[in-house]
């Protein structure tokens, strides 16, 4: 080909174009001369110079026919969309699985490859190993997070960092708390069911989330989402909204069908150890009463709540928030009432309760007696007893060997006889005991006088099990951190925490050797992970990241594998590990 006739008879589009306009501009020939030399109509070359002038106008230094090539994968437009969020989450230190999840929750596909390469081409160095506590406590990027609604379970592949909490599904499912939630009285919304809105209050306390008005992070995680078949959690305002219409009568309800099935499940046995918290309020609000605090040493406007617990199981049976100072010696029949009205065989009744010295009065002690109801309480000690046990001779004292913890024993000093106490009009067995470590002698008064003394001593030392349990709810669910001074809504607060406490009970019973650790450490040895969640058609599999206690989860989630999910539209739950930590 004559390189001549390569310029005077182009063919293609592009250099064609650049040839009419080249003579039109530069050799000054005019637009009917150059249309018909190049075969366009006048209109159609008119229209070319037009847009050409527009395009050199708005971009001066464009290359509007020859364009530099660059080397390498060309930028996508997913990629060019989201560069920007990216950018700005690494600025408030977010690390790469942290904005994969929030990406993922607000629609954009896009690798974690891509957004470290996007970080390292900016120029971000590494971010330094950090707490949880500290990566809690981070900046919120505002990202506009989708409006909760039903997931429609069409296949696809999102990761959550806190897709741990999954593992309870397994065991909400097969105790069958969902079909008691679905019985319930709470209420359900327009667009998030009963089941489904229960469970997302669940998936906060699982998650260890402080009050709902102080975080809504949990609205970039689209697995905690899926814990209750929604896309993503609600947002603050639906959390305060939901509490704004429970009432108390449906929590002694809710908790009533809870406390048969754990009596089904065999769960709970024929003692109960009984103790009062204090719930603190922090704001300015004149019809909260006054209480004590033993965690801050002093009194605090505050509500006054009361917690039953299983000493065997550990399970929490009761729970309620709205005590009154002149109601708290009636708190004991009031939680035999709850008990006897829950049971459908007389077989099931309770036969101990152990509490405090506070708890009630000898007038009411004479009712359970009435009523056949073994107690184990605590004497107060005035100066004037104090005084008799000092008296007393060297004959009414023995020693009793008691079980300690580690299988270990422990030597007390005691004293077992029968009194007569004014109010309760009849006899009852006091138990005086010295050398248990305290500088005033401990004084058990019960009307069980068949027990061996030691196991006495044993069944009380038990009760400090709900003293732990208060403090685990204190510290890990934050019981002290209530957003609200509306003793109901605090009352509904108090009754999911006692579900998610006892879900993580359950967790450690079917965890060989772990059954023993407290809340705290079973949430940062089991249930704090990341993970890959693939949907399927006929299965939800979970691929968590690696972590040392990873083989008992799998081992102990495959018991759970045939289970099918009413809100995760009946599909299988299905847990493997993923190739990466």
């Amino acid at each position: 080909m004559d390189p001549s006739s390569f310029f005077l008879t182009p063919r293609n589009v592009a250099h064609k174009q650049y040839e009419a306009l080249r003579m039109y501009f530069v050799e000054n020939r005019t637009a009917k001369d150059v249309s018909l030399r190049f075969g366009y109509t006048y209109r159609a070359f008119t229209s070319l110079v037009s847009s050409f002038r527009e395009k050199l106008n708005s971009d001066p230094k464009g290359s509007l026919f020859f364009v530099d090539s660059q080397p390498g994968r060309k930028e996508a437009v997913a990629t060019r969309d989201v560069k920007s969020i990216i950018i700005s989450l690494r600025k408030k230190y977010y690390s790469v699985p942290d904005i994969k999840v929030a990406l993922d929750a607000s629609g954009h596909s896009i690798s974690e490859k891509n957004i470290y390469n996007i970080i390292a081409a900016e120029g971000f160095a590494r971010l330094p190993r950090r707490t949880r506590m500290v990566r809690q406590q981070l900046d919120q990027v505002q990202i506009p997070a989708e409006k909760s609604a039903t997931l429609s379970f069409d296949p696809e592949v999102f990761k959550s960092s806190n897709a741990g909490i999954l593992m309870f599904l397994t065991l909400i499912r097969r105790y069958k708390i969902d079909t008691v939630i679905e019985r319930s009285d709470y209420p359900s919304t327009s667009q998030i069911g009963k089941t489904q809105s229960i469970l997302c209050f669940l998936a906060l306390k699982l998650s260890n989330r402080r009050r709902y008005s102080s975080d809504d992070t949990w609205c970039m995680d689209r697995g905690m989402g899926l814990f209750a078949g929604l896309n993503v959690l609600p947002k603050t305002a639906w959390y305060t909204s939901y509490s704004d219409r429970v009432k108390s009568a449906m929590n002694r309800s809710f908790l009533k069908q809870l406390h048969a099935l754990w009596l089904k499940a065999g769960l709970l046995g024929d003692t109960a150890n009984m103790d009062f918290t204090t719930i603190p309020y922090w704001g300015d609000d004149a019809h909260l009463e006054n209480n004590w605090s033993g965690k801050r040493g002093k009194t605090l406007s505050s509500m006054l709540a009361v917690l039953a617990q299983d000493p065997d199981s550990g399970l929490i049976d009761y729970g309620n928030a709205n005590i009154l100072r002149k109601d708290e010696s009636t708190v004991v029949l009031e939680f035999l009432d709850f008990y006897q009205g829950s049971v459908a065989k007389k077989n099931e009744t309770l036969r101990y309760i152990v509490f405090d010295s506070r708890f009630t009065n000898y007038e009411n002690l004479k009712k359970l007696n009435e009523e056949e109801i073994k107690f184990i309480t605590i004497r107060r000690r005035g100066k004037e007893m104090l005084g008799q046990i000092s008296k007393l001779p060297a004959s009414k004292w023995h020693d009793v060997k008691v079980e300690c913890a580690g299988n270990k024993q422990r030597t007390l000093h005691v004293c077992d006889t029968n009194i007569f106490l004014k109010g309760y009009d009849n006899t009852i067995r006091q138990i005086i005991i010295t050398g248990h470590g305290k500088i005033k002698p401990a004084v058990i008064i019960t009307n069980d006088f068949d027990v061996p003394c030691a196991s006495i001593i044993r069944k009380y030392a038990r009760r400090w099990i709900v003293e732990k349990s208060i403090s685990e709810q204190v510290d890990f669910f934050h019981l002290n951190l209530v957003s609200s001074s509306m003793v109901i809504k605090v009352d509904f607060d108090l009754t999911m925490s006692i579900l998610a406490f006892n879900l993580y009970r359950l967790l450690a019973l079917h965890l060989e050797r772990y059954e023993n650790l407290a809340t705290q450490r079973l949430y940062e040895k089991f249930v704090l992970n990341g993970a890959d969640i693939l949907i399927g058609e006929k299965a939800i599999t979970v691929q968590l990241k690696k972590k040392r206690t990873l083989p008992l989860i799998l081992e102990t989630m495959e018991n759970y594998k045939g289970q099918k999910y009413s809100w995760l539209n009946n599909k299988q739950l299905i847990f493997e590990g993923a190739s990466y930590s």
